[in-house]
């Protein structure tokens, strides 16, 4: 099997910023020289890490990540922190825009809460079913909240989304990792980025629960748009901010 140094050398050439990171996990899950070569040839290629491995590390969990799958980015850890500070036994969950279902996966691992997740993209409920479900959570495929089962409105008390929110003019900017090898729906957010947000929270009256709490992450340039569509959603915004991972979430109060 090659050793560390040279699968290193092989991935910075390449342009790999974490290389010795990189190398360190390839080396772990590889079966044999073989798989490990053609692992190291798809990271030279540029897939995602996480489609090459199978999974991605987030909150302390490894999540499932299939091929084609959005990849669960570090900074939506602080999403998923928010939404378990306001966690109570019996609190029913939703994670909307769910993609690999990492965060269900994380919020499904407290005692006593009953956990939803929901997508559109048919490949990505795969992949969460592959996590969530096995924790006691379901999973629907659809668009927003019309997949869900009718017994749910108005019993929502911590509504968790990401949906995407990258400006249709920005993606042609983003790494190749994710414009090439990550769905599209997954990313484009329209023209603001906030399009699929304002359909989120026109639709989220009827599904929430008295009291209840809704999470979105989004951007700093974002942001101030996104409050204020809180507001007219009628419910009351705060701003939780994480420059180490360059996170920003919404928090949002209904009375």
């Amino acid at each position: 099997m090659p050793v560390r140094t040279d699968v290193i050398a092989e991935l910075r050439a390449a342009g790999c910023v974490f290389a010795e990171d990189e190398a360190d996990l390839l080396l772990s899950v590889a079966d044999g020289p073989g798989e490990l070569a053609e692992m190291v040839a798809q990271r030279v290629a540029g897939l995602p890490l996480e489609h090459i491995v199978g999974f991605a590390e987030f909150c302390g969990r490894r999540i499932v990540v299939e091929p084609g799958v959005f990849v669960p980015r570090r900074r939506t850890e602080l999403l998923v922190e928010q939404a378990a500070r306001l966690l109570r036994p019996g609190a029913v969950v939703l994670d909307l825009c769910c993609g690999s279902g990492a965060a269900a996966a994380v919020l499904a691992g407290h005692d006593g809460v009953e956990v939803h997740a929901a997508d559109i993209d048919p490949a990505a409920v795969r992949c969460a079913r592959r996590n969530v479900e096995p924790l006691g959570g379901r999973v629907y495929e659809g668009d927003l909240y019309g997949p869900l089962p009718a017994e749910l409105r108005g019993r929502i008390d911590v509504l968790v989304v990401n949906v995407p929110y990258v400006p249709t003019s920005e993606i042609a900017l983003m790494p190749p990792e994710a414009r090439l090898h990550e769905p599209a729906v997954a990313l484009d957010g329209g023209t603001d980025g906030l399009d699929v947000a304002r359909r989120m929270l026109a639709g989220s009256a009827e599904w929430l629960a008295p009291g209840a709490h809704l999470l979105l992450e989004t951007s700093d340039e974002q942001a101030p748009t996104a409050c204020a569509l809180f507001t007219a959603a009628g419910l009351t915004p705060h701003l939780v901010h994480d420059d180490d991972r360059g996170a920003v979430v919404v928090l949002g109060s209904r009375p």
